[in-house]
C-alpha cells in the first residue's frame, strides 16, 4: 500500500518533515518514504491510499498504563493518591472478575487505537485476572504491547504478600508462551510492583529472575511524598533503592519517579541507562507532585510518556498527555523549558527506546515496522497549520485521528475502529461496571455530586 499526499513528521535521525510525502508499506514494514511525486513515479502500480490534508506521525507509545482501570473511569475522583487507592481502587480491583478485566482491557485498547496509540506498556497485571486473556485481546486487536505480569496475587502491603518461586515460575511460563507472539507484537515483561508492597529481598529475587531470563521490568517508584518517605525510612532515595534491588538498568522503566534527588538520583539514573515514564496528568490529578523533567532531560535520561490508568487520568489519550507535558513546567522566567519537539520525541522514539523496541518502531524509517497515525487537519481547531509539530502537540486530540496503521495493518479508518467491535465493547463495559459497583457496595458513593433527576 502506498499512502500519499501527507505531511510526514518522521522523527528519524535527521528529524525530517516531508511535505506532500508518501509511505510505501510492504507487508508489515516501511519499504520507502519520500515525496509523493517520487514514490508515485517509482511505484506507479501500487495500490494508493490518499491522506491529503493529514499529518502523519509515528504511532504513539504509552509506557505506563493500567488496562484494568479503564473500567473504573470516573469512580475515584477528588482524592489524593492514598485515599484514591485505599478508598476506591483497591476495593474495586479486588472485586473484579477475569471477565471484568478483559472487558476493561478491550475498552482500553479500543480507546488507545482510536486516539493514535499503537504500542503500550501494561505496567501491573495480576495473574488472578487472566493474563492469557489480556494477551489474546492484544493479539486480536492488532495493537503492539509490552505486558508486565506481576508475581504477586493481589494488592497487599509488606508482610502480607506471598512472593514465591511458583509465582515467578508463572511469569516465566507466560513469557515462554506469549513473548514474541502475534507476529512479535507481544512482549512479556515483569511488573516489580511498589517498594512498599514487597521486601527488598523479594524485589532482589524478582530482579535476579528478570536479568537471568532477559525479561524487562517496570516499577512504580517515588510517585508521591509518602513513597519517598517510605524509601527514606529504609535508608534509600529513589535511585539508591532501584540500584540496591537490581532495577537500575537499561532494561527497566521507572514509572513516575517524581521525588528524585537532583544531585544524587538523577546522575545515577542517567549513568545506569534506566528509563523513566513521565505521567503528568496522573501526577497532577492525584496531587502527587511534578516530575523534575527538565533536569532529567538535561542529564541525558531517556524519558517517555504514559497516561497511567483512566481511573486517575480519565482518558488514555496520549495527545492530551503530550499537551500537558509541554506546558506544566513553564515558568515566567523560563516559558518553554520543554519544547513541542521534545514532547513528541518522548511520545514516540523515546517510548520505543524505553521498551527496547526502537529498532522496529518509534520513528518512520525504511526497514522499521509500519506503525503510524494520520491526523485529519481539515477542521477549524487544527487550522491554520503553520508548524505541524506545534499543531500535533498543542492542538490535536485523539478525536482528530483519521487513520491508524499497526504492523502494516489498517486498524482505524476515518476514525472508525476496524479491528474490534466497539459497540459490543461499550455495551459490555456499561454492564460490567454496574455489576462491579453493586458487588463492592460502592454504587451509592459513585456518580455525580449534583442531584440526578
Amino acid at each position: 500500500m502506498l499512502y500519499i499526499h501527507a505531511t510526514i513528521i518522521t522523527v528519524d535521525t535527521t528529524r525530517r518533515i516531508i511535505e506532500d510525502g508518501a509511505i510505501l508499506v510492504k507487508k508489515n514494514t516501511i519499504a520507502a518514504i519520500d515525496k509523493t511525486v517520487s514514490l508515485l513515479g517509482r511505484y506507479p502500480h501500487e495500490k494508493q491510499y490518499d491522506l491529503a490534508g493529514c499529518i502523519v506521525i509515528p504511532g504513539l507509545i504509552s509506557t505506563h498504563i493500567h488496562t484494568i482501570q479503564t473500567l473504573l473511569r470516573g469512580t475515584a475522583d477528588n482524592r489524593n493518591k492514598e485515599a484514591w487507592l485505599s478508598e476506591r481502587i483497591r476495593l474495586l480491583q479486588r472485586g473484579m472478575t477475569q471477565a471484568d478485566a478483559q472487558v476493561s482491557a478491550s475498552l482500553t485498547i479500543a480507546e488507545m487505537l482510536k486516539s493514535g496509540t499503537t504500542c503500550f506498556l501494561e505496567c501491573l497485571f495480576f495473574p488472578s485476572l487472566g493474563f492469557d486473556g489480556l494477551c489474546e485481546t492484544v493479539q486480536d486487536s492488532g495493537i503492539r504491547a509490552c505486558l508486565a505480569h506481576t508475581s504477586l496475587q493481589g494488592l497487599k502491603p509488606v508482610g502480607e504478600t506471598d512472593l514465591g518461586h511458583g509465582m515467578l515460575s508463572d511469569v516465566l511460563m507466560s513469557w515462554k508462551k506469549w513473548n514474541g507472539a502475534a507476529n512479535d507484537r507481544i512482549r512479556v515483561w515483569l511488573a516489580a510492583h511498589n517498594p512498599d508492597f514487597v521486601s527488598e529481598s523479594q524485589m532482589q529475587q524478582q530482579s535476579a529472575v528478570s536479568h537471568s531470563s532477559g525479561i524487562r521490568t517496570t516499577i512504580h517508584l517515588a510517585e508521591s511524598r509518602q513513597d519517598a518517605k517510605y524509601l527514606s525510612s529504609q535508608g534509600h532515595t529513589a535511585a539508591s533503592y532501584a540500584q540496591a534491588v537490581g532495577l537500575l538498568s537499561p532494561s527497566t522503566v521507572l514509572a513516575h519517579t517524581v521525588y528524585v534527588d537532583k544531585t544524587r538520583d538523577i546522575p545515577l539514573i542517567a549513568s545506569a541507562g534506566a528509563h523513566i515514564s513521565h505521567c503528568p496528568t496522573s501526577n497532577s490529578k492525584l496531587a502527587t507532585g511534578i516530575s523534575p523533567l527538565p533536569d532529567l532531560l538535561s542529564a541525558g535520561v531517556n524519558v517517555s510518556l504514559g497516561t497511567d490508568g483512566a481511573a486517575c487520568n480519565n482518558t488514555c489519550d496520549m495527545f492530551l498527555e503530550m499537551r500537558l507535558a509541554a506546558i506544566v513546567h513553564n515558568r515566567p522566567e523560563d516559558p518553554a523549558p520543554i519544547r513541542a519537539e521534545t514532547v513528541l520525541e518522548m511520545a514516540t522514539i523515546n517510548g520505543a527506546k524505553a521498551l527496547g523496541l526502537d529498532d522496529i518502531t518509534g520513528s518512520l524509517q525504511v526497514g522499521k515496522r509500519a506503525d503510524f497515525v494520520a491526523i485529519n487537519t481539515q477542521k477549524a481547531p487544527l487550522q491554520p497549520c503553520i508548524d505541524p509539530v506545534s499543531n500535533v502537540v498543542y492542538a490535536t486530540t485523539g478525536r482528530d485521528v483519521h487513520v491508524v496503521v499497526v504492523d502494516g495493518q489498517l486498524v482505524v479508518e476515518r476514525g472508525e475502529l476496524l479491528s474490534m467491535d466497539e459497540g459490543t465493547i461499550l455495551k459490555a463495559a456499561k454492564h460490567a461496571i454496574y455489576k462491579l459497583l453493586q458487588r463492592t457496595g460502592l454504587q451509592e458513593d459513585s456518580g455525580p455530586l449534583w442531584p440526578v433527576y
